[in-house]
């Protein structure tokens, strides 16, 4: 048996447009009973949210069928100290999933500063998180993209915030999404399933091309989203790791990758 990790944004979407075919993609993975999810690292939304986006534009999903960098944090560091005390930079996706992981949101002596991607960062937040952490919180990123794709072109992500938090704090943060093994593994327990049975289908060489190396899984890299034609030997020499698979656009995959028997 198959089954499909399947980032969105750049693979699916670009930002509140689909990418053309992602729709027909998912619609044969249903018909062929092939067992998805969609693995991304954004944690702005829920995935509720993201569900009812995606549902919008004609990929119908139900929010058990997304699985986000906020959830992997908020089970990770609920795992390690339950009922912890966060510091969030992070917008509603990010808090909703801490909450829901029974974390508790707080301003003043976090154990954890937890971050993603915040389109309301601030300099108050940066000092704030940098004086937590140097007073011994914990730092934590769901994600490090540091470019996101949306219908407009590339906008800065949540690496970017980690980056200056990482540089006032001189301190290096756990990563949770893609490249790390966290929310992979987060992601193959979900579908209950061993790397091996995996495809991950994503964008991004660094991120999500590398997450699945690193996993054990097979890897399908299509050129709708940060590694395109142009960079890519680029992003290998960087990743230090091939793709199995790369394509231009999902319907190519029904080819070799995803093929009867694979």
């Amino acid at each position: 048996m198959t089954a499909l990790l399947i980032d969105l944004d750049g693979t699916m979407v670009h930002g509140n447009r689909m990418i053309e075919g992602a729709d027909q993609f998912i619609r044969m993975c249903r018909d062929r009973q092939i067992p998805f999810l969609f693995v991304t690292n954004n944690s702005s939304r829920t995935p509720e949210a993201i569900a009812d986006m995606l549902s919008g534009m004609g990929i119908k999903t139900a929010g058990e069928e997304i699985c986000t960098s906020a959830q992997a944090a908020a089970q990770y560091v609920s795992r390690k100290r339950p009922g912890a005390k966060v510091y969030c930079v992070g917008e509603e996706g990010l808090q909703q999933a801490l909450v829901s992981a029974g974390l508790q949101l707080v301003e003043e002596q976090p154990d954890y500063v937890i971050q993603g991607i915040d389109r309301h960062f601030t300099y108050a937040k940066l000092s704030a998180a940098m004086q937590w952490i140097m007073q011994g919180a914990a730092f934590i990123i769901t994600n490090p993209d540091v470019q996101l794709p949306t219908h407009e072109g590339l906008i800065p992500g949540a690496g970017t915030i980690g980056a200056a938090i990482e540089a006032a704090s001189q301190t290096r943060p756990v990563v949770i999404g893609k490249p790390s093994g966290i929310l992979m593994d987060y992601a193959l327990n979900r579908l209950g399933i061993k790397a091996e049975q995996a495809v991950v289908i994503g964008d991004n060489m660094l991120t999500d091309i590398a997450a699945g190396a690193a996993a054990g899984c097979r890897t399908a890299l299509v050129m709708t989203g940060v590694t395109t034609s142009s960079n890519m030997e680029q992003h290998i020499q960087t990743a230090g790791i091939r793709p199995d698979y790369v394509c231009s656009r999902l319907n190519e995959l029904w080819g070799d990758c995803l093929s009867p028997g694979k």
